[in-house]
């Protein structure tokens, strides 16, 4: 079993944290994580620490779930920035300017958007999920931060090579540079797909290695069961679209958590019907001179 990436915190009160502490000790101003789903306010079915103002919970609950993780991160709340995912595969650059967006209300997240970059201190980027994977880039030299949200279409749209691409056009991110990071999200133990989605998929892997895929290295992505359906691994494809990319291997973490495994720690909207709240992932660095 390799050693798990996302450590997790348990606050004697508030919400649960699963921390990336090796990019936080390399640079004491960045924080970046993931939540699990205890220490918030929210009532069954999305019991407890739900930040998704999209599910049914009320907008009360979820903006204080909101300010309860800020403040446990030693961050004003008026930093706390978001956007209105759609499983597609658009990157946003986020100035001073669009700081705080999305925090309080959906219609005024940066519209229609999966990854949120920035290079301003003081900005915490987030998104939100419920089995989807969580993917953060981090690069050191620029102090440039960005997260993707990757579902199946968001894999299959090769979203992480977009935001490295972004990184680079708009940052002068150096790719030998930029630090990848693949959160907790379901795993192949749990995810199964219909022909759909491995119609979608299967083009993906052929750029893999230039088409020429192991058998074996195919099997840890995608492998075929009963009935014309397979198990996916997304957090191995989405490993892979980063090396695609031009992130050293080396500088790629990637989390052993499942969501669907693991539900006493964390939502699974597969495994519970649909019915459930959402995550968050977060990364920001703080401006110089304000660190606690």
């Amino acid at each position: 079993m390799e050693l798990e990436v996302f450590e997790s915190v348990q606050l004697a009160k508030g919400p649960s944290l699963f921390l990336l502490s090796s990019w936080i000790k390399d640079n004491d101003r960045l924080t970046v994580g993931f939540s699990g789903r205890d220490g918030g306010v929210s009532a069954s079915p999305w019991t407890s620490l739900n930040f998704g103002l999209h599910v049914g919970d009320e907008d009360e609950a979820v903006v204080r779930n909101r300010r309860l993780l800020a403040e446990a991160l030693g961050w004003p709340f008026e930093a706390w920035t978001s956007a209105e995912q759609v499983h597609g595969c658009e990157v946003a650059a986020v100035t001073a300017d669009e700081r705080g967006k999305g925090r309080n209300s959906r219609a005024e997240a940066i519209q229609d958007t999966d990854a949120l970059m920035t290079d301003v201190p003081g900005v915490l980027l987030t998104s939100f999920y419920a089995d989807c994977v969580p993917l953060y880039f981090y690069d050191p030299e620029h102090e440039a931060v960005a997260l993707a949200h990757a579902g199946w279409k968001g894999t299959v749209l090769e979203i992480a090579d977009k935001t490295v691409r972004a990184m680079k056009e708009r940052y002068g991110s150096r790719l030998e540079a930029i630090r990848g990071a693949i959160g907790p999200s379901i795993g192949d133990c749990c995810y199964e797909v219909d022909s759909h989605v491995i119609e979608r998929i299967e083009p993906l892997l052929e750029t893999f290695d230039n088409g020429e895929l192991s058998g074996e290295k195919r099997n840890s992505m995608m492998k075929m069961v009963e009935n014309g359906k397979a198990m996916v691994n997304l957090k191995q494809m989405n490993r892979q679209i980063m090396i695609k990319a031009g992130i050293l291997p080396i500088h790629i973490e990637m989390s052993q958590w499942c969501t669907g495994c693991n539900r006493e720690y964390f939502y699974s909207h597969r495994m519970e019907g649909g019915s459930t709240g959402r995550m968050a992932s977060w990364i920001g660095i703080r401006e110089r001179g304000t660190h606690e």
